[in-house]
């Protein structure tokens, strides 16, 4: 049988296969039902899209796009200054308020100057940490950044308020050295290691007694013969053994309403009416009248009002020092009378 050049090559590129027929005893083409195909075709589509599925999926779960790559790396970004710019919030919030307490607590009443409205202070801004996390709890990521950043420039604001108070407080520093002289501002016991102080101003338990009452001043325990400093410029108004349990114990009247007192020394050195500088000896650490061990009972007094003392100690500590100081002044425990 002859082809032409046509057919010859159909029959080499088209596939066809053949079975082998006992009826006719010769091989015929195999026929595949429409059916058959289509089911094939679709079978094979199946396997394709299930493939490409899950290459798709392991490339989502696996690989990242240059655009998630720069997103993941921007939320890293932010998240690391968050926690900075809220580490630093946190830090100079703190140190404001200490500033601002004892600026208006203690040195403006030292120099009779009315404290800073709180208003004019902070902006009429709210830094609970609480409020704050609720306030910017919906805040996308820029947001929060952005929202940190304005409480800190709040913050510097605060600072910069403090700074001036400063200023004013230098003005009257400069105009009232003679004050400055007679305000007690040291310790009245030697306590460079702070772990003199036994007992608080506040609410103790009476050691005698065993009841709470309210404990007027600071007791500092010391060995028998301790010197007793006066803790400014002043004038003894008092130098007596007491009855009533301050033992050997004495007044000075330091002027601007201002007077100390100093209880249970074994023996007094200042007398009745003399002049006495502040870090000069008026007497030595005892345990007379009402005591349970020998210490110096300590009290601050201004127009006749108890002060706690903790505050007056501006003088011979840092500032590190003296937030420990307060710490151990403020635990609530027993008192030495």
């Amino acid at each position: 049988m002859a082809f032409s050049i046509f057919e010859t090559r159909y029959l080499i590129l088209k596939k066809v296969k053949y079975y082998y027929s006992t009826q006719t005893q010769q091989f015929e083409p195999v026929k595949v039902p429409l059916g058959k195909k289509i089911l094939r075709v679709f079978g094979l589509l199946s396997a394709v899209l299930v493939a490409s599925g899950i290459i798709v999926a392991i490339a989502f779960r696996y690989l990242q796009s240059p655009n998630e790559k720069r997103m993941n790396a921007q939320l890293s970004y932010l998240e690391e200054k968050y926690d900075l710019l809220k580490k630093d919030l946190q830090k100079t919030q703190d140190e404001t308020a200490q500033l601002e307490k004892r600026d208006n607590e203690v040195y403006r009443v030292i120099f009779e100057a009315d404290p800073l409205p709180s208003d004019v202070r902070t902006g009429k801004i709210t830094l609970d940490e609480k409020e704050l996390q609720k306030k910017l709890s919906p805040f996308t990521n820029d947001e929060l950044i952005t929202a940190l950043e304005k409480n800190m420039k709040a913050l510097k604001t605060r600072l910069d308020f403090q700074e001036k108070s400063y200023d004013t407080l230098q003005t009257f520093i400069e105009n009232k050295q003679a004050l400055l002289a007679s305000i007690p501002s040291i310790q009245p016991v030697s306590n460079k290691q702070l772990e003199r102080i036994a007992s608080g101003f506040g609410a103790r338990i009476d050691p005698i007694y065993k009841i709470i009452k309210f404990h007027a001043g600071l007791d500092f325990t010391a060995p028998v013969g301790t010197p007793v400093y006066a803790t400014g410029d002043g004038v003894v108004e008092i130098a007596e053994y007491n009855t009533e349990g301050y033992g050997n114990n004495i007044w000075l009247r330091h002027g601007y309403g201002y007077r100390t007192h100093y209880c249970h020394m074994i023996k007094l050195k200042a007398v009745l009416g003399k002049k006495v500088k502040r870090g000069e000896v008026i007497g030595w650490v005892g345990n007379t009248g009402k005591s349970t061990g020998p210490h110096c009972h300590y009290e601050v007094e201004k127009n006749g009002e108890k002060l706690d003392p903790i505050h007056f100690f501006y003088n011979d500590l840092k500032a590190e020092d003296y937030d420990r100081l307060v710490k151990i002044a403020g635990a609530g425990n027993q008192a030495f009378d």
